[in-house]
């Protein structure tokens, strides 16, 4: 229970910090951004690319699909709803864009995709130390992002094609916006830093309570942190591709074809 007391108020304390550095004001926008809004209070956070002329590509639950990976109950506070982007009162563009489309990638407007929050930068090509820092995942990675003439053109594709089935862990929209960016994929799970963040911390709670029953309060607090930073790197998208080897430059015409029989062996 300390474990997770602990955790918890580390995770506030971080999260102010982070919500401080990571966010930007719309002036400050770039096309080719990776930029995403938190949702739920701070539960999760929605992830898309910013394509110029206030504009956002993203990747959420098709319209006909159902999010897998995660129980019904939690699939409200960690996916973000289709057609309306998770927004209440979605503009009318944004509405019928959504209405047309059979797959989860949308094209909507800055606003219905910050749905009435803030605006956050995804950082990339962080030091090991500033990844650390970040006690939140799904906000910086170690790997470098690809030039925007790269960038644009998967996003674009990928709005056509689209990106398969929603998944909470393993293709979702951290997921999308990463692989627009760096072109980097993995097969066998996925990369996204939020999904990868909390499975950390859960599953080192989890062992901590275990494995560690006679031990101090403070040691408990010390392996447990220790085991979950250790997590969350080996889980980075760039580590894994520098060091892991598990992830690979992946051309966006092979994309659809890889994550739908990536949704199909998970059914």
């Amino acid at each position: 229970m300390f474990i997770f007391f602990h955790f918890f108020f580390y995770f506030i304390l971080q999260l102010k910090m982070e919500v401080l550095s990571n966010k930007i004001d719309r002036k400050q926008l770039k096309t080719g951004d990776h930029i995403y809004s938190w949702r739920q209070a701070y539960v999760y956070a929605h992830h898309g690319i910013y394509i110029g002329d206030e504009m956002v590509i993203h990747f959420t639950i098709g319209s006909g699909q159902q999010a897998t990976g995660i129980p019904a109950i939690l699939d409200r506070f960690f996916t973000s709803s289709a057609p309306s982007f998770d927004t209440k009162l979605p503009c009318q563009r944004c509405r019928e864009a959504a209405e047309t489309r059979n797959h989860g990638v949308f094209s909507s407007c800055l606003d219905c995709f910050l749905s009435g929050g803030q605006l956050y930068l995804f950082q990339y090509g962080v030091s090991k130390l500033q990844f650390l820092a970040q006690a939140r995942g799904g906000t910086c990675t170690l790997a470098s992002s690809d030039p925007t003439e790269e960038v644009l053109p998967r996003a674009l594709y990928l709005l056509e094609k689209g990106f398969g089935c929603y998944h909470i862990s393993k293709n979702n929209c951290e997921d999308f916006a990463v692989y627009c960016k760096t072109g980097l994929f993995a097969t066998t799970k996925g990369c996204s830093g939020q999904a990868a963040s909390y499975l950390a911390a859960t599953s080192t709670v989890a062992s901590s309570s275990f494995r560690f029953v006679n031990s101090s309060l403070f040691g408990k607090a010390l392996v447990g942190c220790g085991t979950y930073c250790i997590k969350r790197l080996v889980s980075d998208i760039g580590f894994r591709y520098e060091v892991i080897k598990d992830v690979t430059k992946v051309p966006v015409e092979r994309i659809p074809e890889l994550t739908m029989e990536a949704s199909r062996l998970e059914f």
